[in-house]
């Protein structure tokens, strides 16, 4: 259940993409946890380099972040209010962002 998910200390996370015919360096990945205006947990990873003509997983162990019992009940009574912003970068320059939302409702 959506509680259950909330409750859990870690969570982990899988990325598949493929590189073209130049190297990465210094890619990062900026993810932002939101709910309503309010950042929950932020998170910053980087991978010094990735070969070019690579397909690759990158996996990702998150450690969620201990929330109040009035906010996480606000949370859970409050389906796709809590979004995330993922901004993706290549030697410091933002090549990619994503926006989801999030529903944690009881189903």
């Amino acid at each position: 259940s959506a509680r259950c998910f909330l409750e859990y200390p870690t969570i982990g996370t899988s990325l598949e993409f493929t590189v073209g015919e130049h190297p990465l360096h210094n890619f990062r990945m900026i993810e932002r946890h939101y709910f309503r205006d309010i950042l929950i947990k932020s998170y910053d990873f980087t991978m010094p380099f990735v070969m070019p003509h690579s397909n690759n997983t990158w996996e990702v162990i998150y450690t969620m972040p201990e929330l109040d019992p009035d906010l996480k009940a606000a949370i859970v009574a409050s389906p796709w209010e809590t979004r995330s912003d993922s901004f993706y970068f290549v030697q410091d320059r933002l090549v990619m962002h994503n926006k989801a939302d999030y529903n944690y409702a009881p189903q």
